[in-house]
């Protein structure tokens, strides 16, 4: 299937990377790229190319800016997606472009593992909800299905990992019966430091899964920044704090990875510690940070710790959807049954070990339904 991206920005720069960049993929008829130098040129192109599955938009630009554009999409285009360019650090702007209804965001340099990881999230999405919108008389009342609700959420993980000499990243989430706000993400900060992320929102619904959109994206951007772990989750219990409408709070363990040696800086907002896999086979939790989860108390103090791994060693993250799975008995899987299954395949890749305690959960579960998602991500260096 191939994918259509329109690109919106006034520096003709940006066509000869982008055309550099997936020149193969546009070789192999992958992708179609389609370029405007503003907004106005923009929506003259939608008009003509109703197929366009992804916009790609800077923010300042002539004749019409891009969170013109941005609205004007969202009111003639529901079903299409926009990832907004930005400033480095430029929140102000950033969050004028989600409220605006923006997918997600790239800083300006574009770092282009990045922006590839982006793209593919974002063209999931879009292919989720105009699947979604097929089977639906009114395109209106998408955004306020729980069905597409739920596809939304799933679209918004990462469903491919990069492959890279210094780590291997593997992770999943198996959808409760209602729609719920587990999520993890990753990115690279710079050539030398991975972040990476796991969360659960409070509560169940539509207005959990756009809390947990919120969460997650305001967290990409304020990591992008390069500030240590604490200070990101200090900066986002902040803004959530005062967002936070409807009294949600989120639990968050946020890590950082230094490619060259292996060292893992954290910080826990209330979430279940992870495990450290050793390449002996030892398995323990990493120390908590004493965090509380976010949004639910305003200027509380973070504190971050480190660990170190060795090549070969990783981390299993996890929500305590994994531990409190229930059988038909009411019984729960618990730590002791999750400990027990890491052990055993300690050493199995992250695709392997997810999918191992995946099925040990499901077997389990006994086909019993789940009253809260089940989300892990498994990291393993070197």
């Amino acid at each position: 299937m191939i994918t259509r991206i329109l690109a919106v920005d006034d520096e003709p720069d940006l066509e000869l990377v982008l055309s550099q960049k997936f020149r193969k993929q546009v070789r192999n008829q992958e992708m179609q790229l389609f370029f405007a130098a503003n907004g106005v040129e923009a929506l003259q192109l939608l008009q003509t190319h109703g197929d366009i599955d992804v916009v790609l938009s800077d923010i300042n630009m002539p004749e019409m800016d891009g969170l013109t554009l941005l609205e004007k999409i969202h009111a003639q285009y529901p079903l299409l997606r926009v990832v907004m360019v930005s400033a480095y650090g430029d929140m102000k702007n950033i969050r004028a472009a989600l409220n605006r209804g923006a997918f997600d965001f790239v800083t300006k340099p574009i770092d282009f593992a990045d922006l590839e990881i982006t793209l593919s999230k974002t063209i999931l999405a879009a292919r989720a909800i105009k699947q979604a919108a097929h089977n639906r008389d009114r395109l209106l009342a998408i955004h306020r299905d729980l069905e597409v609700a739920r596809q939304i959420q799933q679209a918004m993980v990462p469903r491919s990992f990069p492959a890279s000499p210094a780590f291997v990243l593997s992770g999943a989430m198996i959808p409760a019966r209602e729609v719920g706000g587990d999520f993890y993400d990753f990115f690279m900060i710079d050539e030398e430091r991975l972040g990476f992320v796991i969360g659960d929102v409070s509560d169940k619904g539509v207005a959990a899964a756009m809390f947990m959109a919120l969460s997650k994206t305001l967290l990409k951007s304020t990591a992008l920044k390069g500030l240590p772990p604490q200070e990101c989750l200090q900066e986002l219990n902040r803004v959530l704090y005062f967002e936070n409408t409807a009294a949600m709070f989120v639990t968050i363990f946020y890590g950082i990875l230094h490619l060259r040696t292996g060292a893992v800086d954290y910080c826990n907002g209330g979430h279940p510690s992870p495990y450290r896999l050793g390449k002996d086979g030892d398995l323990t939790t990493l120390p908590a940070t004493g965090g509380l989860a976010l949004g639910a108390l305003d200027h509380f103090e973070y504190a971050a710790q480190q660990t170190v791994l060795q090549p070969g060693e990783g981390i299993f993250l996890y929500t305590d959807g994994v531990t409190e799975a229930m059988n038909r008995a009411g019984e729960q899987f618990t730590e002791a049954r999750l400990q027990e299954h890491l052990q055993t395949h300690a050493h199995a890749a992250p695709a392997n070990l997810i999918a191992e305690v995946s099925t040990q959960v499901n077997a389990f579960a006994g086909g019993a339904s789940q009253a809260d998602d089940i989300t892990m991500l498994a990291l393993r260096f070197g």
